[in-house]
């Protein structure tokens, strides 16, 4: 019989926040690129984290995003300077909440809750702040500590120990599925937040559970 879960663990960047949310700064800067370019500089954000992990040159979030924003710009052959480069990257610290994750927190306030994330230490503290979150949450866990991405498992190693809780006890939950499958491929409880009705991908695992919304958690946790 599975142990019942002791605590969650939230994926950060498109689970709880909308990374997509950049976009409206976006086209204020570039006007009518806006979307191309924050779904551009979202895809690379991800590749540059799964390449440095592979080649093991960890750099942190903070110079990957950054890295991610200048070579999205230079594809769509727009001008990033140091002002603008600052202003996109000062609206990671303020990436607006997902409609479903305040209620879905509130609901689910007899877990530990924590975020574990990709992002480093000096963009998800602000993050966190900005967004009212610093007393839902039991920890931030961010993989600088082990300094390599998701969804390496040393990565995910890092919510049992810094929780106290045995790995079967926690659920984990991502609207990303590659990080879900990494999260169950580790031996978390795994509910990916299928908000786009994607396609899951073919990769020899998957989630316990799929959701459309954060809200249906609740539902999830006898």
């Amino acid at each position: 019989m599975p142990a019942p879960l002791k605590a969650l663990v939230f994926d950060a960047y498109g689970t709880l926040f909308d990374v997509y949310s950049v976009v409206t700064l976006c086209d204020s800067l570039f006007p009518g690129r806006g979307t191309p370019l924050s779904q551009l500089w979202r895809a690379k954000q991800l590749e540059y984290t799964w390449l440095r992990s592979l080649m093991g040159r960890y750099a942190d979030f903070t110079a990957v995003t950054r890295d991610a924003l200048e070579h999205a710009c230079k594809v769509l052959h727009l001008a990033l300077d140091a002002k603008n480069s600052a202003q996109l990257m000062a609206a990671y610290n303020r990436l607006a909440l997902y409609p479903d994750a305040r209620d879905a927190l509130d609901d689910l306030s007899g877990f530990k809750l924590a975020i574990l994330s990709n992002g480093s230490p000096a963009m998800l503290d602000p993050l966190v702040k900005n967004a009212g979150l610093t007393d839902v949450l039991s920890a931030v866990i961010s993989v600088d500590a082990v300094k390599i991405f998701k969804p390496d498992p040393r990565v995910y190693q890092l919510a049992p120990d810094k929780l106290g809780v045995d790995k079967a006890e926690i659920g984990f939950v991502s609207s990303n599925y590659w990080d879900a499958v990494g999260a169950k491929n580790f031996g978390f409880k795994v509910f990916w937040i299928n908000r786009a009705g994607a396609q899951a991908d073919v990769l020899g695992a998957a989630p316990d559970h799929v959701l459309g919304k954060l809200t249906e958690l609740p539902q999830h946790m006898n």
